[in-house]
C-alpha cells in the first residue's frame, strides 16, 4: 500500500484504517532492519578485508556472517519493497485493458501472489522449526545456531503476505487504483 492510499471520511480529513497503519509500520520497520543488516554486513566485510590483508590474519566467522546478513536483509526487506512498489514493474497488459479489466487483473495477481507466498511461508516455517527442534548448527568453526539464521524466512514471507493483503484490500476497497493507473 503506497502513501497516497488514504480513505476520506465525511469531515474531509484523510484517515487510514488501523490494519493499513499497522502493516505500513511493519513494512517500514522491515525496511529499516534490512538496511541495518546491510550496513552491518558492509562493516564486517571491511573488517574482514583489514584482518586478511593488513594484519595478514585469518577470518573465522566473517564470510558466513555476511552471507547470512545479506540473505536475511533480502528476505526481511521484501515487504518494504512491495510497499514502495520498488520492484521491476511491466504495465504492458494493464495499459491495454480497460479499467474494469485492470481491477480484476490486479485482484487475480495479488491473489496468486498471496497463495504462492503462503506456500513459501508454510515450507519455510517447517524448515525453521526443524532446525530449531534438532539444534542444527552450520558446519563451520563458528557454528551458529541455524534456527536463528533461518528465522528470516518465515519472518520475511509472513510480513510480505501482510503487505500483499493490505495491497489487495486497498484495491478491493477502492482506496488505490489497480496498478496505479487511472481511467482510460
Amino acid at each position: 500500500m503506497s502513501d497516497h492510499s488514504n480513505i476520506n471520511d465525511q469531515t474531509g480529513t484523510s484517515t487510514k484504517p488501523l490494519f493499513f497503519k499497522v502493516v505500513s509500520f511493519l513494512s517500514t520497520l522491515s525496511g529499516w532492519c534490512s538496511a541495518g543488516m546491510t550496513l552491518i554486513a558492509i562493516a564486517i566485510t571491511c573488517q574482514m578485508i583489514f584482518v586478511r590483508f593488513v594484519l595478514n590474519g585469518s577470518t573465522v566467522w566473517q564470510t558466513e556472517a555476511v552471507v547470512f546478513l545479506i540473505v536475511a536483509a533480502t528476505l526481511i526487506g521484501l515487504p518494504f519493497v512491495q510497499q514502495l512498489r520498488g520492484h521491476v514493474n511491466v504495465n504492458l497488459i494493464p495499459l491495454m485493458l480497460p479499467a474494469k479489466g485492470r481491477y480484476f487483473l490486479a485482484i487475480f495477481t495479488y491473489s496468486v501472489a498471496i497463495i504462492t507466498i503462503s506456500m513459501m511461508l508454510w515450507f519455510s516455517y517447517e524448515f525453521w522449526h526443524l532446525a530449531f527442534t534438532r539444534g542444527w548448527t552450520s558446519d563451520t568453526v563458528w557454528a551458529p545456531q541455524l534456527w536463528i539464521v533461518y528465522s528470516s524466512l518465515p519472518i520475511g514471507f509472513g510480513l510480505l503476505i501482510l503487505q500483499l493483503l493490505a495491497d489487495l484490500a486497498a484495491i478491493v476497497l477502492k482506496i488505490e487504483l489497480p496498478f496505479g493507473l487511472g481511467e482510460d
